[in-house]
């Protein structure tokens, strides 16, 4: 369970106990539904990680896109809804490089435009001798984006490095030396399902 939700919950359940108070106690039921809502979509589960030269996926949810981008690299576009589980983690190991805010628009996170002109938190992280980059990209309805993680950190591959609050999308951009193993319209689960494999590993 991630610890904002938790808070969150806690605060509307105070809410709920001070209407019920005040009122009528079913006034409050509401209150007591979105802190149950709050719970859920808070909920950070264990993941099993795999193993060897494969990159996983960063975000629970859709493929939206697989696209062709400059120099041979790929892009998986991933849009989360608001009941997938919303915790980000690490494609690879490695060591994050550079991490880039960028304030923007909110479209709805699975529209393409979204890549390009909605908020985002921009990731570049290396390691074996590659480097991936990934978007953390408010949406519609998410307007906080958070990332634990700063420039020099060492991460594990499918380790947590942060969270998009309440429906967003994530975009891993891998480069010619990976082979995509995943097609548009799938599910993935962040840390435990391979999107590529190294080629020639």
């Amino acid at each position: 369970m991630v610890r904002t939700g938790i808070y969150y919950a806690a605060a509307l359940v105070a809410g709920g106990f001070v209407l019920s108070w005040l009122t009528r106690p079913a006034w409050a039921l509401p209150l007591y539904l979105a802190a149950a809502f709050c719970l859920y979509f808070f909920r950070d589960p264990e993941r099993v990680i795999p193993e060897g030269p494969v990159a996983v996926a960063p975000a629970d949810g859709k493929l939206v896109a697989v696209a062709a981008q400059p120099g041979g690299a790929t892009r998986l576009s991933i849009f989360l809804s608001v009941f997938d589980v919303h915790v980000n983690r690490a494609p690879i190991a490695g060591t994050i490089t550079s991490v880039e805010y960028r304030p923007g628009r909110f479209h709805v996170a699975s529209r393409e435009a979204a890549s390009a002109e909605n908020e985002q938190n921009t990731v570049t992280l290396e390691g074996d001798g590659s480097r991936v980059v990934f978007k953390q990209i408010a949406g519609i309805v998410a307007r906080r984006i958070i990332f634990y993680k700063r420039p020099g950190d060492r991460v594990e591959k499918g380790e947590r490095v942060g969270l998009i609050q309440f429906g967003s999308r994530l975009d891993l951009v891998l480069g010619p030396e990976w082979e995509i193993v995943v097609r548009r319209g799938e599910r993935v689960h962040a840390g435990s399902s391979i999107v590529a494999r190294r080629r020639g590993s």
